[in-house]
């Protein structure tokens, strides 16, 4: 299912349950850009590894 159509059937659902309708895809495309640009770097693998090892289980 592509996004259009997903967004389509969200927005059916929503009309009939009298809820707001979630924006249409792309909608806010430049602001997450732009959000991800001003994050910092991702972390490296072996941080990730070393907080996937200390998680509780």
């Amino acid at each position: 299912m592509s996004s259009t159509q997903q967004y389509l059937l969200d927005a059916y659902r929503a009309r009939s349950l009298g809820e707001p309708v979630p924006p249409a895809p792309g909608t806010h495309g430049r602001r997450v850009v732009r959000e991800r640009r001003s994050r910092p770097a991702r972390l490296g693998i072996r941080d990730v590894l070393a907080r996937w090892r200390r998680r509780p289980t």
